[in-house]
């Protein structure tokens, strides 16, 4: 299938809706210069933003105000527009990258039925949970836009959107069960700083990704309360195999859960300074609330309302959770971080 003929829309105006629409447009414009027409370059990628004062910016600068904003965006390749409906109307390809606590209301607002999905392939970077509906972005898309699982993909990690940018080389994982769809994917997003890897176990990559910003959070609170890395070394470790006991018992599939696409995506997000997750963490474990911790960073950590989400569909698998469930102590049930640090680490091996 050839992915130079697909027209993308680019669901949301964060980071990762910004560094995707970087890559996408980076791989049009190389394209063209390798046809030796790059004069004459279509714009094949529609994107959407609710913030009437950033597409603003991006018409006049060329840049992304809120996010990423040392990308410079190539208008020639991109279309700009708060109009959900007409980014939607003629892309078979649709990149969903709004926050999960979001998402209802994004396309709520819109009014957007199951005809809007109806014959597009659509692709998730959402690395949280629905709340309160509990689902993952799969059975989200699902069971309320009808898009079965052989139209449906993710783009995963281990990567930032901040190292995206600054065109360091990182790693994607694309997943999806039609390998076609897959190959597609990898030909939209390899280039000189992007490698591929694929996988099709989808709903146990999409819930390592929800459980992996759990355990960032961890990690920060442990950075927070003074605990050192011989600690930390511990808690990833045993991080790791908490989600591999959730995720087998949630989906069980043969899968190796140090591949990079788990091991990996848990590392660096559990250790970089891009990870919000772990920021909010260290916040909380330094002596910030969690509303004003959550205020002040200005920017969503999926894995706050990813705690008590896994929290409560524990209840009916009832693994062994002793991180995940320390973090919703610490978030929900207001439970000192030095207590519940305290607690857990007479819990890890």
């Amino acid at each position: 299938m050839d992915s130079s003929n697909h027209k993308v829309a680019i669901i949301g105006g964060g980071s990762w809706a910004t560094a995707l629409v970087k890559i996408f447009s980076d791989n049009i414009l190389a394209r063209h210069l390798a046809n030796g027409d790059g004069s004459n370059i279509s714009q094949q990628i529609n994107w959407w933003m609710r913030d009437v004062e950033a597409l603003d910016n991006i018409a006049k600068f060329r840049r992304n105000p809120n996010y990423l904003s040392t990308i410079e965006l190539n208008l020639d390749i991109i279309k700009v527009s708060s109009n959900l409906h007409s980014v939607l109307k003629d892309a078979d390809i649709v990149i969903m990258a709004v926050p999960a606590a979001f998402l209802k209301d994004a396309l709520g607002e819109s009014k957007l039925n199951r005809s809007h999905f109806k014959d597009k392939t659509v692709v998730s970077v959402i690395k949280g949970i629905v709340p309160n509906d509990n689902l993952i972005i799969s059975e989200y898309f699902n069971n309320n836009f009808d898009v079965p699982l052989a139209s449906y993909a993710t783009i995963s990690g281990p990567c930032h959107a901040e190292e995206v940018a600054q065109e360091k080389l990182s790693y994607l994982t694309v997943s999806s069960e039609d390998k076609e769809v897959t190959k597609t994917l990898t030909g939209l997003l390899e280039c000189r700083y992007i490698k591929t890897m694929q996988s099709n176990d989808v709903v146990g990559i999409e819930y390592a990704a929800v459980l992996k910003n759990i355990v960032a959070i961890a990690s920060g609170i442990c950075h927070g309360v003074g605990l050192g890395d011989n600690f930390q070394a511990v808690l990833i470790a045993n991080a790791s195999q908490e989600i591999n006991r959730f995720v087998d018992k949630v989906h069980p599939l043969d899968r190796d859960i140090n591949n990079s696409s788990y091991l990996g995506d848990l590392l660096v997000t559990a250790y970089s300074q891009f990870s919000r997750n772990r920021t909010l963490g260290a916040m909380i474990g330094k002596g910030y609330s969690v509303r004003s911790a959550l205020f002040e960073m200005g920017m969503v950590a999926e894995g706050y309302n990813a705690s008590k989400c896994i929290n409560q569909i524990n209840k009916k698998y009832k693994v062994a959770m002793p991180i995940c469930e320390t973090v919703f102590n610490i978030l929900y049930e207001r439970i000192a971080p030095r207590v519940e640090m305290r607690l857990l680490s007479d819990k890890l091996r």
